[in-house]
């Protein structure tokens, strides 16, 4: 039997379960997963290996109309992932009456590659509603094959994979294959820091900021990090530290048991807080930053 692979590239709105969905899929979690949109700012891959087939997962950031410098550097990461798919994964909920950026649909629209439509979060809805949903989506996308699932609870994700397989052409292994990413350990380990704020900082705080890792340093028994969160303004420097420095202990505490799973080794975890004006605005700095 011939080897299969292919790039299969999840795109949809903020917040409608993609990096939840990719996480399921490759089995590990890969991407950081928050109850707020615009959570995922990099396209991220995640390979799954067998020996007939190498499937390569791309999580994207949410579609939206640009508001910032970064949003538009985002949506490169987007545009870039609809051009180079073998499979486009397009994932709406169920309450998304249509996906929030229409010239994004109409370029998946638009597109020669096999498009799975997914209706995510269906155990909050009624069949009424799921019915009613795959009548829309297939009316706007005929050629696409739609299928109601929930990523959370992993519904109808044998029927997913089905179709991936169906549509996955052969070739060789892009990436060697024991690879489940193609980031390194410091991209999560800042992730992991920045999940936790966006979970417990509120408002415009967890869009401003970003986290990078000054120091990352491997010894017998311990892996010594140090980490500089990023904000834009005075005022946000002094929520992210938070009374007494608490806010910060917090989220060093939880990021550093995360890490300690992700990394299985013990971690002793140095955070500080350093403002950088408008970094989210300037070209130089969003390079700087990885964007």
């Amino acid at each position: 039997m011939a080897h299969k692979a292919g790039f299969v590239n999840i795109i949809g709105s903020p917040n409608v379960g993609k990096s939840t969905l990719m996480n399921q899929l490759v089995g590990e979690k890969l991407s950081i997963v928050t109850s707020k949109a615009q959570t995922t700012r990099h396209r991220i891959l995640g390979i799954f290996n067998t020996e007939e087939s190498q499937i390569v997962f791309s999580d994207t950031p949410g579609v939206i109309n640009s508001s910032y410098k970064l949003h538009e550097n985002m949506m490169k990461y987007v545009n870039t992932s609809i051009k180079d798919a073998d499979i486009i994964l397009l994932i709406t909920d169920i309450k998304e009456n249509e996906i929030n950026h229409k010239q994004t649909l109409a370029r998946i629209k638009s597109s020669n590659v096999p498009i799975i439509c997914l209706i995510n979060k269906i155990d909050l809805s009624n069949q009424d509603i799921v019915s009613e949903r795959l009548n829309y989506w297939q009316n706007l996308l005929p050629k696409a094959t739609i299928i109601p699932i929930s990523a959370l609870h992993k519904f109808n994700l044998d029927r997913v994979w089905d179709e991936i397989i169906s549509h996955i052409p052969e070739s060789p292994a892009y990436f060697d294959k024991n690879a489940i990413t193609n980031r390194p350990i410091r991209f999560f380990i800042s992730e992991m820091i920045r999940e936790k704020i966006f979970i417990h900082c509120k408002k415009e705080i967890p869009y401003a900021t970003q986290v990078e890792i000054e120091e990352y340093k491997e010894e017998d028994k311990i892996i010594n990090i140090r980490a500089v969160i990023i904000v834009e303004r005075n005022s946000q420097k002094g929520i992210i530290i938070g009374k007494g420095g608490e806010m910060l202990k917090r989220i060093g505490r939880e990021s550093r048991i995360d890490m300690q799973k992700f990394i299985n080794k013990k971690v002793f975890l140095e955070t500080f807080v350093k403002v950088d004006k408008n970094w989210r605005e300037s070209d130089y700095k969003l390079k700087k930053y990885g964007y």
